[in-house]
C-alpha cells in the first residue's frame, strides 16, 4: 500500500504543473502543425493523420484534445486572433501607425486569411471564421479611430466607418504585396494617405 508522506504531498502539485504544462506545449505543436497547412492547402484536404505526424502525436490525441478538425479550426482562430490583438496594439492611432501595424498583423496571417477566404462559400466553419474576423476588424477600426468617428450623425459615422475599414482591408494588402509585389514601405505610405482621406472626408 503506498502512503503519501509531505514530501510526496510537496512534489504532486509540482508534477500536475509539469503535465499541464507538456500538455499545452502539445497542443500549441499541433496547432502550428494543422496553421501550416491551413496556409496553403484546402481545409478539406488537410487530414488529421498528417497533422499527428508532424506535432509527434497520434490522430486519437488530436481527438481527445480538440474532439475533430473544426474543432482544431477553432483553435487555430483563437491563436490567430491572439496574434492580431499583439500586432495591432498601438499608443497613437495616427495613420501611419495604423498602417504600420494593419500590415504588421497581414504579413504573419494575411496568407492564412486569403485562403480561407477563397473558401467560405462553400464550408460553414470556414464562414464562421471569416466572419468572425470581419466583425473584429471592424470592431478595432472602430475603436481605434473613436475620436474621430465622435460627433459625428449616426449615417456619416458609419460612412466614415465604413471608409476605414476600406481603407485597412486585407485585400489591399494582397493587392500590393502579393499581386503587385511591392515592397511594404510602398504598402505602408499607400495605406496611410487612404486613412487620411477617409478622415479628412467631412462624410
Amino acid at each position: 500500500m503506498k502512503i503519501d508522506t509531505p514530501e510526496t504531498d510537496a512534489r504532486r502539485p509540482y508534477r500536475q504543473t509539469a503535465r499541464a504544462a507538456a500538455a499545452e506545449a502539445t497542443a500549441q505543436r499541433i496547432v502550428a502543425a494543422f496553421r501550416a497547412r491551413l496556409e496553403h492547402m484546402w481545409f478539406d484536404e488537410i487530414r488529421l493523420e498528417d497533422v499527428a505526424q508532424e506535432a509527434e502525436v497520434t490522430v486519437q490525441t488530436i481527438i481527445r484534445r480538440f474532439g475533430s478538425k473544426e474543432g482544431l479550426l477553432e483553435s487555430a482562430a483563437e491563436a490567430i486572433g491572439e496574434e492580431v490583438h499583439a500586432a495591432r496594439a498601438i499608443p497613437n492611432p495616427d495613420p501611419l501607425s495604423v498602417a504600420r501595424a494593419v500590415i504588421q498583423d497581414y504579413e504573419r496571417t494575411g496568407d492564412t486569411v486569403m485562403r480561407v477566404l477563397a473558401q467560405e462559400d462553400r464550408l460553414p466553419p470556414l464562414r464562421h471564421f471569416a466572419d468572425m474576423g470581419r466583425a473584429e476588424h471592424r470592431g478595432w477600426v472602430a475603436r481605434v479611430f473613436a475620436g474621430a468617428l465622435e460627433g459625428l450623425a449616426p449615417d456619416a459615422a458609419q460612412r466614415r466607418l465604413d471608409a476605414l475599414v476600406v481603407a485597412t482591408d486585407l485585400y489591399i494588402w494582397k493587392l500590393i504585396r502579393r499581386d503587385m509585389q511591392r515592397p511594404i514601405s510602398e504598402l505602408q505610405a499607400l495605406m496611410a494617405r487612404l486613412i487620411e482621406a477617409a478622415l479628412a472626408d467631412p462624410a
